[in-house]
Order: structure tokens, then C-alpha cells, then sequence
């Protein structure tokens, strides 16, 4: 069903559909799951990094503090 390029660029995957009438939406849902599926069996998927927006030292509200009396000041 595949067969890779001599590079073994995992984009350069040259697919051949046995099944007829495969729609294009189709062949795209299967060419991206085999292209991550080839990524990650050889160690090269992406480790998504920290976004700053969702940093807790962001937050808009300060934090809740636990302790007698903090909830009914909270309403005051």
C-alpha cells in the first residue's frame, strides 16, 4: 500500500489507494494519520510548548485563599 522514498522523508510518502472511489477528503484523512503515525514511531513528533497565556501567573483573578473567614470576606 505505501512505499517511501529512498530519502525516507516521511511527507514523501507515495500512496496507492486499492479501494475505488476514494474521495479526496478520504485519502487526505489517511495520508495525515500515516504521516503522524511515521513521525512517531521514529521519534520525531513535536513536544508542544508552554503558551505564556495559559502561565498561572497570568490569571486575571487573584488566587482563593483557604482559611476561617475568607469565603464571607470574598462576598462583602
Amino acid at each position: 500500500m505505501t512505499s517511501a522514498s529512498p530519502e525516507g522523508d516521511a511527507e514523501a510518502l507515495e500512496l496507492r489507494f486499492l479501494t475505488r472511489d476514494v474521495t479526496a477528503d478520504e485519502a487526505a484523512a489517511v495520508t495525515a494519520v500515516l504521516v503522524t503515525t511515521v513521525r512517531e514511531a521514529r521519534g520525531e513528533h513535536e513536544v508542544p510548548s508552554r503558551n505564556d497565556w495559559s502561565h498561572p501567573r497570568n490569571a486575571l483573578r487573584p488566587r482563593v485563599e483557604v482559611g476561617p473567614g475568607r469565603w464571607a470576606a470574598s462576598a462583602r
